[in-house]
């Protein structure tokens, strides 16, 4: 039975040592049975630290660390957990400035644990395609030109041109997928509907000309936000996809303030995360993004 920690202070109560840490995403990452990080061998032998272990098939020590997020950290796994409450349940994330003052750590440390956290919540390619309605539509990242110093002004970025895009697809009452993408060609749009969107689903996008074309394989309709129309018919329209760009520039001008083009698809798919999850308890949730440690994130391969 997991520990519940509705709250940081309960958190704290429930993990009030690194051991009980250690328990609990042992008993997450084995909940399928013992394995060995380096070999996939199962007969696996713990010592009596209860922090270590050793492979029979590969000979091998390890702790349950290793082949995940946390592997090499300096950082007490107490402090990992504090992280992974914050940017799970603040709905916007918390910025790594921010996130250094509460754990007492130096900025650099703190914006290397969200990346590695982010990494834990990128979408994994074997989802269900979505189906039913399915909202689609794109927007810009990269802030309004009037607002920028006259040095960094490119001048001629109407319509979105020098900017950054992110593609996202919603099914109604379902999940959400997003995608950074370096054009709207119809071959980069179509291609990624294709492979998110299940064939004869109702499809509803604005006017733009990528996606056009998809009625071979989709119930498309369009609406026109050049001629002013936002809704047809109470159900014909792009609200939910909409709204999803809000939260997103909500979360980058009201927290980070600014991403570079470099790291968006990390904090769109931040932002994807906590939007598929919205629905389940903290407790749930804080638990899920342990399941996907899996993979290490070295600083080098982050900022290469």
């Amino acid at each position: 039975m997991f520990a519940s920690f509705d709250s940081l202070f309960d958190l704290m109560a429930a993990f009030p040592d690194e051991q009980t840490c250690v328990d609990h995403f042992r008993s997450i990452r084995w909940r399928d049975g013992e394995f060995c990080p380096h070999c996939n061998g199962n007969r696996i032998y713990s010592f009596s630290d209860r922090k270590t272990f050793k492979c029979g098939d590969c000979r091998k020590r390890f702790s349950i660390k290793v082949g995940t997020i946390f592997e090499d950290t300096k950082l007490p796994l107490r402090k990992w957990f504090m992280a992974i409450w914050l940017i799970t349940n603040h709905p916007k994330g918390i910025a790594s400035t921010t996130l250094a003052k509460d754990l007492k750590i130096t900025q650099k440390s703190a914006w290397f644990v969200l990346h590695r956290l982010r990494h834990a919540a990128r979408t994994k390619s074997f989802n269900a395609p979505l189906k039913g309605t399915v909202e689609a539509d794109e927007t810009y990242v990269g802030g309004k030109e009037k607002n920028k110093h006259a040095r960094d002004r490119k001048g001629g970025t109407q319509g979105g041109a020098g900017k950054a895009i992110v593609l996202g697809m919603i099914e109604r009452d379902g999940e959400l997928r997003t995608v950074v993408v370096d054009d709207l060609k119809a071959k980069t749009v179509q291609t990624i509907v294709r492979e998110n969107v299940a064939k004869g689903s109702m499809l509803m996008t604005d006017k733009h000309g990528s996606y056009q074309g998809l009625r071979r394989d989709y119930m498309h309709h369009t609406v026109n936000h050049g001629a002013g129309e936002y809704v047809r018919a109470y159900v014909l329209h792009t609200n939910s996809i909409e709204s999803v760009w809000a939260i997103l520039k909500r979360q980058i001008i009201g927290i980070h303030h600014w991403v570079s083009p470099k790291h968006l698809s990390r904090y769109a798919a931040e932002m994807t995360w906590r939007f598929n999850h919205r629905d389940m308890g903290v407790t749930d949730r804080m638990n899920q993004i342990f399941s996907g440690m899996e993979g290490r994130l070295r600083y080098r391969t982050l900022i290469a």
